[in-house]
C-alpha cells in the first residue's frame, strides 16, 4: 500500500484506503474517491495530481493525494 502521490503516470489503481479527517474523507468520497474504486493518474505537476476517477478528471493537492491510499 503506498500513497497516491508515488503512484506512476496511466496506471490504473485500486483504492485501498481514504485517510485524514472526518470531514477530508467525506470531501473525497463525494469526488468518488472510495475504498474498492478504481483511479488512474493522468497526470503530476509539482506533487499535485490529475487522476482519472469515476469517469471524471479531478485535480487533487499534494496533501489530499498524500491521504488517499492505492
Amino acid at each position: 500500500m503506498m500513497p497516491l502521490t508515488f503512484a506512476n503516470v496511466g496506471e490504473e489503481n485500486m483504492i485501498k484506503k481514504v485517510g485524514g479527517k472526518p470531514e477530508t474523507r467525506k470531501f473525497l468520497e463525494n469526488l468518488g474517491f472510495v475504498a474498492g474504486g478504481t483511479v488512474t493518474v493522468v497526470s503530476t505537476i509539482g506533487g499535485n495530481v490529475i487522476v482519472k476517477v469515476k469517469e471524471s478528471r479531478v485535480a487533487v493537492s499534494k496533501e489530499m493525494a498524500s491521504k488517499i491510499m492505492v
